[in-house]
């Protein structure tokens, strides 16, 4: 199972070039399923809410994408949120603690692009 990270998500859906050969190869493979997670989402939506001139993306749309190409939706629980309680203070973003709890309560491998996220010991690739 791979949990992607927000970053990887927006690639994979609208930009499936920008992805490494090595995140393809992951994604194609038929004994891995996607998963994105609710905070992924959640982050997109506050960032569109923001109304940045560079970031233009619907979150509806990238729900909708994600579900109809197979990608299994992971949603958020309080054990999620626990389990950031314990991850050393390598990177502060929440959404990026909160996708690595997740993946490491899961037993799922997380996807990213980020060589900060990548430094925990936690179920992660950098791809």
């Amino acid at each position: 199972m791979l949990l992607l990270d927000t970053q990887l998500l927006l690639w994979a859906a609208s930009a499936p070039d920008r992805l490494s050969q090595p995140a393809r190869d992951k994604l194609l493979d038929p004994d891995n399923t996607p998963w994105f997670s609710a905070a992924s989402i959640w982050e997109v939506t506050i960032k569109a809410g923001l109304g940045r001139t560079d970031f233009r993306v619907d979150p509806f749309l990238l729900r909708r994408g994600l579900v109809d190409n197979g990608y299994q939706e992971l949603p958020i629980t309080s054990r999620h949120a626990l389990g950031v309680h314990h991850l050393p203070p390598i990177h502060r973003d929440p959404f990026d603690r909160l996708l690595l709890a997740q993946a490491e309560s899961e037993g799922m491998l997380l996807l990213t692009s980020d060589a900060t996220v990548a430094r925990y010991p936690a179920p992660v690739m950098r791809v």
